[in-house]
């Protein structure tokens, strides 16, 4: 996520200044012109510190060996990246994993690999278009009448920096999708939840709210010029005050809330920017592998939030790389928390006697 935005800045940054062109010419030029035992020392020291550095950005590992059996799973956007490894990982510990997807034919297949790479049959593909509130009152109406009970629900998927449109029901689509959609999906579900409790709720994050800021008076940005990256920082941010407010409303039901940042991952998310920016994707690709977490490593901290024993005092808490990490200022502010409910609630329709 910031990656991109950062090289993509430097990269702008290199074309245009002629000092950082001389400076990298410089450095290459410099390289090229040790000696071979200098050489061979450099490169064995460059070893050594992709080799430490790959090992800080793999982050925390979720050693916890909990089972799921008899429970059930809801997971968004469970075809692809982290959302399909925590349902991998899931389905593996015996849940029954509801895959919630946009994308019927890709979940579909994914479904079937999870199947056969974890030996669980018990994985149920759900159509849901989080862009959409009828979809996702639909999905929840078809829930209830099937299921029985609900004892996970993660919020994972998203839209990352796409271009500005708004949803059929008239809302900016990065706060739409990753924030408005899934508060409508988790109160809608927050019965069930209750009745299975003890329950946990995922809110999937970025740390990309550091710096973010609900525009109250602008959501759609009709007022302002639309950036993509304001507007991501936006609906990360709203997870993180979602959690916040969620928690002080469900204490004592049973149910607990989490947020969490999953670390800079190589996902189908970034798909805008690669667009964008081919030329720049083309030459990042191998860099890239280095410097991202795999999906593997990024659904760590779903799968810890979602399984580790003990997590239950830390209800409305923000996690990163499988521990309790402290959110920015802008993450905490209670009264932005409030009325961020309110207006969600007003926009989606939502009415506590629901």
């Amino acid at each position: 996520m910031y990656l991109s935005i950062q090289v993509t800045q430097l990269w702008e940054e290199l074309k245009s200044n002629r000092l950082a062109k001389y400076g990298t010419v410089t450095a290459v030029t410099a390289i090229s012109k040790l000696h071979n035992n200098e050489r061979m020392w450099l490169i064995r020291s460059l070893k050594t510190g992709l080799v430490l550095l790959r090992k800080w950005i793999k982050g925390g590992v979720c050693r916890c060996r909990v089972r799921l059996d008899g429970k059930t799973v809801i997971i968004t956007g469970a075809n692809t990246g982290i959302g399909k490894e925590t349902a991998r990982d899931l389905a593996l510990r015996g849940a029954r994993v509801v895959m919630a997807c946009r994308d019927l034919s890709k979940a579909e297949k994914a479904a079937a690999e999870i199947r056969r790479s974890t030996g669980n049959g018990n994985i149920v593909v759900r159509h849901i278009n989080l862009a959409s509130l009828f979809s996702v009152r639909q999905f929840v109406h078809e829930y209830t009448a099937t299921e029985d009970r609900l004892d996970i629900l993660i919020n994972n998927a998203g839209v990352m920096m796409c271009p500005k449109s708004l949803t059929e029901d008239g809302y900016e689509t990065q706060f739409a999708v990753n924030h408005l959609g899934h508060f409508l999906l988790t109160v809608l579900l927050l019965d069930m939840l209750k009745k299975s409790s003890p329950s946990r709720i995922i809110n999937v994050s970025s740390i990309a709210h550091k710096g973010g800021k609900i525009h109250f008076d602008d959501l759609n940005f009709n007022k302002a010029p639309y950036d993509s990256l304001v507007s991501y920082r936006q609906s990360k941010l709203a997870n993180l005050l979602f959690t916040r407010e969620l928690a002080r409303r469900i204490k004592g039901s049973g149910v607990t809330v989490y947020s969490l940042h999953p670390g800079v991952i190589r996902t189908e998310l970034g798909r805008y920017v690669q667009t964008r920016h081919p030329l720049l994707s083309a030459l990042l690709s191998f860099p890239a592998l280095l410097l991202m977490k795999t999906p593997r490593q990024g659904a760590q901290t779903s799968i810890y939030c979602a399984v580790a024993e003990g997590l239950e005092t830390h209800n409305g808490c923000y996690f990163s790389d499988c521990k309790l990490k402290e959110p920015a200022p802008e993450g905490k502010d209670d009264l932005a928390a409030l009325r961020l409910w309110e207006i969600s609630a007003k926009l989606v329709g939502y009415h506590e006697e629901n």
